[in-house]
């Protein structure tokens, strides 16, 4: 596994802005749209991202509503591998599986297409085809829970999930049966 060097890591970190009081008082939100902007933090991203995963033998990147849309599918495109969004509740256009999730407020609910990885989530090897999930922040996990979910009811196999950040205080890694690897982890 291929890890991202400390130098590298500072790149990335340093072209992340923190929002204080956002979206309410006493949180600190993490704006990755700088570093979407920071060609070079950006680029040293998916250089390290293409490089760990060349070698997992993946069939398809998916990617978490809607900042995992940015990273994943360049993540596909560099790897010549398919992308698969997954995305809130109505907003795919053909047959889809759901999986709801707690908020602290209420649920919400995730979907992906019933045949986004194959047919029945095979592959052309009529293995369970191999998923990367990929999000911008890991929080409580429940999204990304779900979304493990969601690739596991279509058949398919999620190898890994990978986030560029990861908020180590809430410990959300301890919730998942799935590998989780975290690019920056922050207190």
């Amino acid at each position: 596994m291929k890890e991202l060097s400390q130098d590298d890591k500072n790149i990335i970190l340093k072209s992340i802005r923190d929002i204080q009081d956002f979206p309410k008082p006493g949180i600190v939100f993490k704006d990755i749209t700088t570093m979407l902007g920071d060609s070079r933090a950006f680029k040293t991203l998916i250089d390290h991202l293409a490089s760990r995963y060349s070698e997992y033998e993946l069939d398809y990147i998916a990617g978490i509503d809607a900042r995992g849309f940015i990273f994943g599918a360049v993540l596909a495109d560099r790897l010549g591998l398919g992308f698969v969004p997954i995305r809130k509740k109505g907003k795919l256009p053909y047959t889809t599986v759901a999986q709801k999730y707690s908020l602290e407020y209420g649920f919400d609910e995730v979907e992906v297409h019933i045949d986004a990885f194959g047919e029945r989530g095979l592959n052309s090897s009529s293995k369970p085809s191999r998923v990367l999930l990929i999000d911008d922040l890991i929080a409580t996990g429940g999204t990304a829970k779900a979304s493990v979910d969601l690739i596991g009811q279509v058949g398919a196999e999620c190898v890994e999930c990978c986030f560029i950040i990861e908020l180590k205080f809430l410990n959300a890694k301890e919730n998942f049966t799935s590998k989780v690897y975290s690019v920056l982890e922050v207190d």
